[in-house]
């Protein structure tokens, strides 16, 4: 009996210190998908979760009845996105958008938190590659598969302040092998802004911008792509209803090929689907 009750008082003194020790709590939910529209957000899958996602863009408000307001129209990307662990997590994709290819890496190097050693912001790291699959437009001449090739480099920098607000900075590097005009050049930097608002548990507000520093030389007839929405959260789907005017859905086209104006009402609405599916036990990832 008295090992029984010496027992117990150890479990006992066991439990009150780690009830007292501070203890590290991670920020989780500050955008409610890893895009925020059309770039990346400050979130990552689950380990061993596959999202199957849908990104489609009508055509532009301004084609009038004639077009539907756009909805005659349309463009598409089908991804395939992977969290290998909690910090690591890959994805490709297929967009109609001159029949591109594209895949990327994306590394959670510090996480949000409070508690004991807390980290104000979280910082992940984006690089990723794209591939046209047009035909090339002279046959004549030597063509390579280098020219069909752009790479993207990205941190994004994030902080969830409240339940209800998000921000981040996305500062940007683009490298195409090819261009189409000597007045492009082929680095471009660009640096994203963007936030959330939460209305309700399900329903948030979203709004992402993208400034092309002047210095990248991008032809007079391209712009900053801008895009407003709404995420609407259904379980195991997440519903993202916007107006952007961009077409293409991945980095190398939506930052230096966007050539709507809103002004002139060169404004697209659409859509992204969100469908997650866990695959792999969580006992047999490995942790990183």
């Amino acid at each position: 009996m008295c090992c029984m009750f010496s027992v117990k008082a150890q479990d006992d003194l066991l439990s009150l210190i780690k009830v007292s020790v501070p203890q590290k709590e991670y920020i989780t939910n500050g955008f409610k998908s890893t895009r925020v529209v059309n770039g990346q957000s400050m979130e990552l899958l689950g380990a061993g979760v596959l999202d199957f996602r849908i990104s489609h863009r009508f055509g532009r408000l301004n084609g009038g009845s004639y077009q539907l307001y756009g909805l005659d129209q349309a463009t598409i990307r089908l991804g395939l996105d992977y969290g290998i662990s909690k910090r690591l997590m890959f994805g490709i994709g297929r967009s109609s958008s001159k029949k591109e290819v594209d895949g990327f890496l994306k590394y959670r190097l510090l996480w949000q938190s409070a508690g004991v050693r807390s980290v104000p912001f979280s910082l992940i790291l984006v690089s990723g590659i794209s591939v046209n699959g047009l035909k090339f437009d002279d046959t004549t001449r030597t063509n390579y598969f280098s020219s069909r090739l752009a790479y993207i480099n990205q941190v994004v920098i994030g902080r969830k302040f409240n339940e209800r607000i998000t921000l981040q900075f996305s500062p940007t590097f683009i490298h195409r092998n090819l261009v189409s005009k000597t007045v492009n050049r082929h680095d471009v930097i660009a640096l994203g802004t963007q936030g959330r608002f939460k209305f309700t548990k399900r329903l948030a507000f979203m709004v992402e911008y993208f400034y092309v520093f002047p210095g990248s030389a991008q032809d007079i007839e391209y712009t900053n792509s801008l895009s407003i929405g709404f995420d609407i959260e259904t379980g195991g789907h997440v519903f993202q209803l916007h107006f952007t005017n961009s077409v293409g859905m991945n980095e190398r086209a939506f930052i230096t090929e966007t050539d709507g104006k809103w002004q002139n009402g060169d404004v697209q609405f659409g859509f992204n689907i969100s469908r997650v599916f866990t695959i792999v036990n969580k006992k047999k990832i490995p942790k990183m």
